[in-house]
């Protein structure tokens, strides 16, 4: 058991670590955050690799970057299917995995929507002229803008970032139900 639980932890971190480069790549295209800085230039050396040779056969679709979504989707389905192996996984149980690779992208981009709202609201206040706290902030900008709309600043303090972050973490516990709940509807051998 403490083999699987470490097997499970490496792979996790290896597939989480590609799938996480692979959405800020999607989100910072989407959000249209300049790739000139060294969050960019580590996002590009990171995911090169799988998303070139990808964009010479996956289209963009409505000006999203399908040929960084597809590999970070196909690395939660990996990562799903090594745990669905280690746990005895049946061939009935090969249907749960694109399920499973939908809800592990899912988690991962809120693991990165948290962490970017996180470090764009310790950024502003610690060093808001960093260019780093520059890439945070136009990156976290489109998440937090409905709840800056609907919530004023207080004395001058933007409690956007934390309801957003309260939030995140109701989905994220929403998406670890599913995953588990997905993981024991698998048949098993």
């Amino acid at each position: 058991m403490l083999v699987i639980q470490i097997v499970l932890l490496i792979a996790g971190m290896v597939f989480g670590f590609i799938t996480l480069a692979l959405l800020a790549r999607f989100f910072m295209q989407w959000g249209r955050v300049s790739f000139r800085n060294s969050v960019g230039d580590f996002v590009i050396a990171v995911t090169d690799w799988a998303v070139m040779p990808l964009r010479r056969i996956v289209p963009g679709l409505f000006g999203l970057d399908m040929a960084s979504l597809l590999p970070a989707w196909a690395a939660q389905m990996i990562y799903a299917a090594i745990e669905l192996s280690l746990h005895g996984m049946s061939a009935g149980a090969l249907a749960a995995i694109p399920l499973l690779g939908v809800i592990g992208l899912a988690r991962m981009a809120v693991y990165l929507v948290f962490f970017v709202v996180l470090a764009a609201a310790i950024l502003s206040w610690v060093g808001p002229h960093l260019p780093a706290a520059m890439v945070f902030d136009a990156l976290a900008r489109p998440f937090l803008a409905p709840f800056r709309r609907l919530i004023r600043p207080l004395n001058g303090i933007d409690l956007s970032p934390l309801v957003l972050l309260v939030l995140l973490q109701i989905i994220l516990l929403v998406l670890n139900q599913m995953w588990q709940g997905t993981l024991a509807w698998s048949p098993a051998s």
